[in-house]
């Protein structure tokens, strides 16, 4: 077949299942299957599953997909196993990334038209020609200011405008005649969860869409709950108002949370102490600042401890800085990114504006002598420093080489490296009178623990960046916890105990300032680069002891699936502090004792699982809030909610009819707590952490609300590749249901991984699995069809009780591993492994065929084992193949009885043993290697075997069986933690292995312990009996003809040999014949 066909036949066979997905979601449709209500009275078993609502700037992706199919498969399963199942789904508008990107648009169609005529390459590469005077010319005339040169290169002009919003949407798909209309925000809201819906219902998903809404004031209800749950918060002290440092847009002119963010979500401010350095000379450049206040260099450190310590400062030779005017009447000298920090801290005359009095290069700066507080010199010098990152800190650095490698390296180059001073200006005076002052003793590393690591690590220069980086790790934090102070008034205290209070007096002094700045860098939605701000603006006081203990206690008796899990809560408990929550501007809820202020985005979103209880109700299954329903938004007071949700009293002067408000509180009552959430593990750090809190705070009187577990996967990748629009390798949920079907999307979405790492979505996976579930429905048709001449008895024949006890096995370990959402393991136990006990039951049953119930009991099997992962092709085959009534999604999980493990084991030795055979057959076939001069024989066929079969175990192995079998615990299936060595102990007395020593002793018996202790935990103490506990005569008796027909042979003998027989054999063969591993002696034609 030519690739041509089998692309077009593949292609059939998912247009199949794309069919029968169609009919399928028809009649899930029509039976409305997933509409999910409390009942009126009672508490059957229910199962409330969420996943976090999705924002809505674009369409859905396989990213998405992957986590929510971790809910959806749960869910899919508890129904199946009759629970009441509620599985809603909302959409998140609420923050910045909507009106981030409606906002851009609305730049590029002012500046460039509608649509947009975007400048070309070369326009771009002129308009850059423009951006720089020429250069002087080589003669070193003067320069023309008529001519300029471009800047930038040839690569960055070939940029052009970037990435613009208009060819994003119009790549989304969206007609380039509505493109315009997105640059109201307001429109995102009404384009995008539509077509989520649209996608969630084609990937089969079983949501009660009755319960959707979006967030915002958009939807009146929904607003009303946030304004509620705000209210609560407030009244209860756990939202303030104070100033406090928080990551900040300059160009949105508010904090930037992690959703704000383009990249650095999870990024926080750093705080540093800015070192106040007089310069006692002002040279050079800075001589144009004499006469206008102090200049000082302003160092950024994380050690202000040890400034006892300083010999020198650094710079960067070739690092942009500048003079910029601070308080007080002072100049300070930094980087100008840092300036900007800084003018947002109420450390500079004007907020977010720092005055820039003169531009410098480090050049500039070096050989300046400074006063710094706290050294003993009254003088010290810049110097350079080649590995400065100006994009972190100031660009000045202290210099501490007692207790810092780095400085120690650095400075001893210029100590020993006369032309690196030569190549700088450097003289000797700045550099070679300053020794290493000790001012910190560290167990282990003395008095100048720098030294003494640069020495031991043999570090030669400031360029050994790698073993610095080590010295650095091992210096520092022993330094921080068990050095003690030799210098000033803490000699002789604890440098921990001490550092707070060190640092607090040099900035009372007006020696230092605090200074902040994101750990990393961090770029808003809106394109600028963000700083860290002091912000007048409203807090959730997350940390709050007693809260945060509270939030801890609903942790600890949470199920979260994997330990990898629970740890990152806890560290993220352990540094989680105070919270903004308000915004100036963007889409949201507005605070409703402080309406200046919107909500932001992930504090919007902690308890909205409650919302989803009484969504229906409200809205009347419009997602705007919208329908025309029986209850008014005005309608929904504080009182109204409380009584809903925290079961106060019902409202005298309510609007709202009794039986209304009864529902509501039954249906929140009824389905509370949630009993899972599905997220990204990068939700950790604050959507999910915030969820505990505030469901700890909301319902801090009724535990029972609390949550009771949450599950956490990694990223997707696709083809083994990170996703991405940029490279291609990228797949929306619509592109992937098209292209593959939904089930068999679903099938490689949960064959991708189940753990906290990334997860893999292979292309490979999917297509196959197009290929294998028509290939199944082609013959399970056939099978039905022909299931009238099948033979129809009680499965009673050994290889029918196999596939029998197969089907047992697989319905418990499937059911294991829905248990502990490991669905991977539900597809391989449920599919893959009952499939391929299905192929060799055919194999081994041959022309006789298989048995009719069997076969019929496999194919029910397959419809509801598969049918949470993939259920329009389990549809199909309980309703149109099987005929069975009502709807394989409830059907409920399939009756079965315990798994018989000594069967299975007697399986895998009929298996084990053909092998063997066949190896052996192969062997005996092979003629012998010729002498040299010889012709080699020709091959001879085995025609026949004679198997010999050990009754028994006998000598050191059945001591081996009595001893496990004496410490065996049937009750818990289980052995002591000691029990190879208690073997080990009996067994070394042993007549048989006393010559052995322990070594040769433990190789001998431990592999067969071990083998029988495995045994023993799957299959019972029946393993530890001297005899198999099934009988291989009869086994190999039995399945004579399936032999003969495996092995190719025309004759086979069983034979029984006792242990007393076996010890006086002659031939080494049956002597060395075990249970479970018989001998076997061949018979050759003539």
């Amino acid at each position: 077949m030519s690739a041509q066909e089998e692309a077009k036949q593949n292609t059939a066979r998912r247009d199949l299942l794309l069919s029968i997905q169609k009919d399928v979601q028809a009649k899930w449709e029509a039976a409305k299957a997933f509409d999910a209500d409390a009942p009126t009275e009672g508490r059957p078993p229910k199962f409330f599953g969420t996943f976090p609502y999705p924002y809505m700037n674009g369409v859905l992706h396989l990213g998405h997909a992957f986590s929510l199919s971790k809910l959806e498969f749960a869910a899919a399963y508890h129904r199946l196993c009759g629970d009441n199942v509620l599985f809603p789904q909302g959409f998140h508008c609420t923050g910045m990334p909507i009106k981030a990107c409606a906002d851009k648009l609305a730049r590029e169609i002012a500046t460039y038209g509608n649509p947009p005529k975007f400048p070309t390459e070369e326009e771009v590469a002129a308009a850059a020609a423009a951006a720089e005077p020429a250069p002087a010319q080589e003669d070193g005339g003067s320069v023309d200011p008529t001519k300029f040169v471009a800047k930038k290169s040839k690569a960055a002009a070939k940029k052009g405008v970037g990435n613009t919003q208009w060819d994003i949407l119009k790549m989304s798909g969206i007609p380039e005649e509505e493109i315009a209309q997105f640059a109201d925000p307001l429109h995102w809201l009404r384009y995008f969860p539509p077509l989520a819906v649209r996608d969630l219902k084609a990937m089969g998903c079983g949501i009660d869409w009755r319960r959707s809404f979006i967030t915002t004031d958009v939807n009146p209800f929904y607003d009303s709950f946030v304004r509620w749950q705000f209210e609560v918060l407030h009244k209860q002290g756990k939202i303030v108002k104070d100033k406090r440092y928080a990551v900040y847009s300059p160009l949105d002119g508010q904090p930037c949370a992690d959703h704000d963010r383009a990249s650095g979500e999870g990024v926080g401010p750093q705080e540093y102490t800015l070192i106040k350095m007089r310069v006692l000379e002002l040279k050079g450049k800075l001589a144009a600042l004499e006469g206008q206040g102090p200049v000082f260099l302003m160092a950024a450190t994380l050690r202000p401890e040890t400034m006892y310590g300083q010999t020198n400062c650094w710079a960067l030779p070739d690092g942009d800085y500048a003079a910029f005017r601070g308080l007080n009447g002072e100049i300070y000298v930094m980087t100008e990114r840092s300036a900007l920090n800084l003018s947002y801290q109420d450390r500079m005359p004007v907020t977010g504006k720092p005055e820039k009095l003169v531009d410098l290069k480090g050049t500039d700066l070096l050989g300046l002598p400074v006063k710094s507080p706290h050294t003993s010199h009254d003088r010290i010098y810049v110097l350079p420093l080649l590995t400065i990152l100006t994009n972190k800190g100031t660009g000045i650095v202290t210099s501490v080489p007692s207790d810092a490698p780095d400085d120690y390296a650095a400075l001893m180059d210029l100590v020993n490296k006369p032309k690196l001073r030569e190549k700088f200006g450097i003289l000797d005076e700045w550099v070679l009178p300053y020794k290493v002052i000790p001012i910190i003793d560290i167990p282990g590393f003395g008095t100048a623990a720098a030294e003494k690591v640069c020495t031991d690590m043999k570090i030669q220069s400031q360029n050994d960046t790698k073993k610095l980086a080590e010295a650095k790790q091992l210096v520092y934090l022993k330094g921080f916890t068990d050095g003690v102070l030799i210098v000033g008034e803490y000699a002789g205290k604890k440098v921990n105990e001490v550092k707070g209070q060190i640092k607090n007096e040099m900035i009372a002094a007006g020696d230092a300032m605090l200074y902040s700045e994101p750990e990393k860098p961090v770029m808003s939605r809106s394109g600028d680069e963000c700083v860290v701000a002091l912000t007048d603006q409203w807090y959730v006081t997350y940390g709050e002891q007693e809260w945060r203990e509270a939030t801890e206690a609903c942790l600890k008796r949470m199920e979260l699936y994997d330990d990898n899990t629970r740890h990152q809560f806890e560290h993220t408990l352990g540094w989680l502090n105070q919270w903004a929550c308000s915004r100036s501007f963007g889409l949201g809820t507005r605070l409703p004792w402080d309406p200046v202020y919107l909500v932001e985005s992930l504090s919007d979103s902690t308890i909205y699982m409650a919302y989803y209880a009484v969504a229906h109700i409200l809205q009347s299954g419009d997602m705007y809030g919208e329908g025309d329903g029986p209850i008014k938004p005005e309608q929904m007071t504080s009182e109204v909610w409380d009584y809903i949700y925290l079961g106060a009293d019902m409202p005298a002067n309510s609007a709202i009819p009794a039986e209304l408000l009864q529902k509501m509180r039954r249906e929140f009552e009824y389905w509370y707590p949630f009993d899972l959430r599905v997220s990204g593990k990068d939700l950790i750090q604050n959507h999910l952490t915030f969820c505990l809190y505030n469901h700890t705070a909301i319902w801090a009187e009724q535990q029972q609300y609390w949550p009771l577990s949450m599950r956490c996967n990694g990223h997707l990748l696709l083809n083994a590749e990170k996703m991405s629009k940029s490279t291609g390798n990228f797949k929306t949920l619509q592109q992937a249901i098209g292209e593959y079907s939904s089930d068999a999307m679903r099938i490689a979405l949960a064959d991708a991984g189940d753990t906290m790492d990334d997860a893999n979505f292979e292309h490979g996976t999917a297509n196959g699995a197009i290929l294998r579930l028509t290939k199944e429905l082609a013959w399970i048709e056939e099978t039905l069809a022909a299931a009238d001449g099948l033979r129809d008895e009680p499965p009673t024949s050994f290889l029918d009780r196999v596939f029998d006890n197969e089907m047992n096995i697989a319905v418990e370990r499937t059911r294991a591993a829905y248990d502990r959402m490991l669905f991977r393991e539900a597809l391989k136990a449920g599919w893959y492994d009952l499939q391929n006990a299905r192929d060799v039951y055919r194999f081994a049953c041959g022309a006789e065929g298989g048995n009719r119930r069997l076969l019929l009991r496999y194919i029910e099997l397959c419809a509801l084992l598969l049918a949470p992962i993939c259920p329009h092709t389990c549809e199909h085959i309980w309703s149109n193949l099987l005929k069975k009534p009502g709807m394989v999604i409830n059907a409920g999980w399939p009756a079965a009885e315990a798994p018989d493990y000594v069967l299975q084991q007697a399986a895998k030795y009929l298996d084990d043993t053909i092998a063997q055979l066949r190896k052996g057959i192969a062997k005996a076939e092979t003629p012998a290697k010729p002498k040299k001069g010889e012709a080699p024989q020709p091959a001879k066929k085995v025609t026949g075997v004679a198997v010999y079969v050990a009754d028994r175990f006998g000598g050191w192995h059945a001591k081996v069986l009595a001893c496990l079998a004496g410490m065996f615990d049937a009750a818990s299936s289980s052995f002591p933690s000691d029990a190879m060595q208690q073997v080990l102990a009996t067994l070394s007395t042993d007549p048989e292995l006393s010559s052995m020593n322990q070594k040769a002793l433990k190789q001998t018996v431990m592999p067969f312990a071990k083998f029988r202790v495995e045994l023993a935990v799957k299959g019972g103490a029946a393993v530890l009996q001297d005899r198999l506990p099934f009988d291989e005569v009869a086994l190999l008796q039995e399945n004579r003809a399936f032999l003969l027909r495996a092995l190719q042979i025309g004759e086979l003998e069983v034979h029984a040999v006792s242990y007393e027989q076996q010890q006086a054999a002659e031939d080494s063969r049956i002597a060395g014949a075990t249970p479970g591993s018989p001998a076997a002696v061949y018979k050759q034609e003539a």
